[in-house]
Parts: C-alpha cells; sequence; structure tokens
C-alpha cells in the first residue's frame, strides 16, 4: 500500500471516529420511565432496548476504526490478520475498518452463525 492511499484511509478513518463520537450516545432513550399503563411501559422498554443495541454497535465500530487506524501507524494496514495476505482495495474502500480479508470474514461469518444456531439448539 503506497503513503497516498494510507493517507486517504487515515483521513477516512479519523473523520468516521469524529462522526461517531459527534453522534455521541442517546442517552435519554436509556431513561427508565414510570407509566401507569402496560402498553406504554412496553414501548418504553422496547424504545430503551433499541438504544442500547445502537449504542453498542457505536461502541464496537468506534472500536474497530481506532484499532484500524493503529493498524495504519503500525504498517500492518490491508493485510488480514488472520492471513497475513492483502485485503482488496474494493474491500477496504467498502469498509475501511476491515481487519480480515473477505476469504476470512466469509469463514469468521460461518462460524459465528454455526456457534448461534448450536447454541440454540442446546
Amino acid at each position: 500500500m503506497t503513503n497516498t492511499e494510507r493517507t486517504k484511509f487515515r483521513k477516512i478513518l479519523r473523520c468516521k471516529v469524529a462522526e461517531l463520537e459527534a453522534g455521541g450516545p442517546n442517552r435519554g432513550a436509556l431513561a427508565i420511565e414510570r407509566s401507569p399503563e402496560e402498553l406504554d411501559r412496553i414501548q418504553n422498554a422496547q424504545e430503551r432496548d433499541l438504544a442500547i443495541d445502537a449504542l453498542d454497535r457505536d461502541f464496537m465500530r468506534l472500536r474497530e476504526v481506532r484499532t484500524a487506524l493503529k493498524r495504519i501507524e503500525a504498517n500492518a494496514f490491508g493485510i488480514c490478520v488472520n492471513c497475513d495476505e492483502d485485503i482488496s482495495s474494493k474491500r477496504l474502500a467498502a469498509i475501511p475498518w476491515a481487519e480480515l480479508c473477505i476469504i476470512c470474514q466469509e469463514g469468521a461469518d460461518k462460524k459465528a452463525f454455526e456457534d448461534r444456531y448450536e447454541s440454540m439448539q442446546a
């Protein structure tokens, strides 16, 4: 990967960090509201669950992006952390924080699916 490409990805990733940090957690949606109505309590609980899921996704993405920035500084960006092969430029253009090549990602996704399926069967 050239220095120009690294610089481009560094800029993209820093913008993503700023975007995720600026969005900030919507903790207001986490507030527990009391209501005498059962349907209102159910709706509030569902909204709270959605807000928690969104916070979790944003936190995980922020961690992935920061890790990608560290890989840039270590000159390891664009190299699969599993097999040490180059990650395709198309994949990096779509997901700049990708740490796995498409083949290793497919394997990881398949294993995660199988693990979830097995845990549901138990």
